[in-house]
Order: structure tokens, then C-alpha cells, then sequence
């Protein structure tokens, strides 16, 4: 009867040592990380203006079942209110316009640079990595390649005082080379820097 208690003992504390584990396990295991890019280049305009790439990642180690995640990239171009959001076969909002990290055309809104022609919804204006079909932003490690290929119908939108400027970088054959900075979520750098809009004021 003494072995029965202490077998029955042994196996209580031996579950609860699992379920705390387990516990520690999921609470304690991503590390989130803050990534950001900020580089010149000129809008389809030519003027010059800065362009910033942000997104957030989850990091997991490599023994544990789940895979890194991130979230999806936001392209932004000074004095612009037209933002990107690309994304890859992780998010539910990937679009029809291809494999990989991109984003796709607007019809109405862009046009392929290329041929001038309007987008149609297998289009894909933007593209990180384009090479790499199964690239994916969680993987992204610092260095990235930004292929552009559409250019906006008009650079603004609106009339008189309701008139904003839906304008972006410039589309071009060969990808722009990008350096990625990595900063964990919450430190004192994983902000970018904001964008300068005096220089918005001067045009």
C-alpha cells in the first residue's frame, strides 16, 4: 500500500514538473526583434526623399516546433502618404501577384514602369529578394534586395486643400541594395528614425 502512495506521489509531481515546464517553455521562448531600414533614392518624380522599411519579428531556437515569425514590411517614402505592405505565404493577406515577399499592384492606382500599361491583380509591384520564390521576412538577416516595378498613376491624389501626395520610390530594373538594422522590441533603438518633413514644406 506504501509503494501505491508513493507511485501514485511521484507520478502527481512528475505532471506538475511537465506542466510547469511546458509552461516556462511557451511563456519564455520567442525573443522579438524590431527591424528597420532608412536609405536616400528619388520617387518616381525624381525628387529625392528617404525611404524607410519597418517590421517586427519573433525569434524561436532552433529545438523548439515553431518556426520564426514576422510581421508584414511596411514600405514608406518621405512626403508620401501611400505606404506599402508586403507580405510572404506566412501572412493570410498574401496576395494572387506571386510567390515570395511582395505586394501587390492597385489597379486604378499603379502601373508597370516597364510597359506603362495598367496592374492587374497577378502584378507585383514590389518584391524583396526577388530571386528567391520561397523567401519569407522572417528570414530576412540584414541585407535585402528591393525590386521595384511599378510607378504610381498620378503622385497625388485629391484637389486644393484635400490634395496628399500618394507618391514612391522610384521603380527600377536593377533591385536597390538595403542594410536592415536589428534591435530587440522595447531597447532604445528599435524605432526608426522619423522622417525629415521640412524637406516636404521646400517643395
Amino acid at each position: 500500500m506504501t509503494d501505491f502512495r508513493f507511485y501514485r506521489a511521484c507520478k502527481s509531481v512528475t505532471r506538475l514538473l511537465a506542466v510547469a515546464a511546458t509552461l516556462m517553455a511557451l511563456s519564455g521562448c520567442a525573443t522579438y526583434y524590431s527591424h528597420y531600414a532608412m536609405f536616400p533614392a528619388e520617387n518616381s518624380e525624381n525628387e529625392p526623399r528617404t525611404i524607410r522599411l519597418s517590421w517586427h519579428s519573433a525569434e524561436y531556437p532552433s529545438w523548439w516546433f515553431l518556426s520564426d515569425r514576422a510581421t508584414p514590411l511596411t514600405l514608406e517614402t518621405q512626403c508620401s502618404d501611400r505606404s506599402w505592405r508586403l507580405y510572404d505565404s506566412s501572412h493570410a493577406q498574401a496576395g494572387a501577384c506571386g510567390e515570395g515577399i511582395r505586394a501587390c499592384g492597385k489597379s486604378g492606382s499603379d502601373r508597370l514602369a516597364q510597359s506603362g500599361q495598367p496592374v492587374s491583380v497577378s502584378d507585383a509591384c514590389i518584391m524583396i529578394n526577388p530571386s528567391d520564390s520561397e523567401a519569407r521576412i522572417a528570414d530576412i538577416s540584414g541585407r535585402l534586395e528591393l525590386l521595384v516595378a511599378c510607378q504610381p498613376v498620378s503622385a497625388v491624389k485629391g484637389e486644393g486643400e484635400d490634395e496628399v501626395n500618394v507618391d514612391y520610390i522610384r521603380a527600377s530594373i536593377v533591385p536597390y541594395t538595403v542594410y536592415s538594422r536589428k534591435a530587440l522590441r522595447g531597447s532604445l533603438n528599435a524605432r526608426p528614425p522619423k522622417f525629415d518633413r521640412a524637406v516636404c514644406n521646400a517643395d
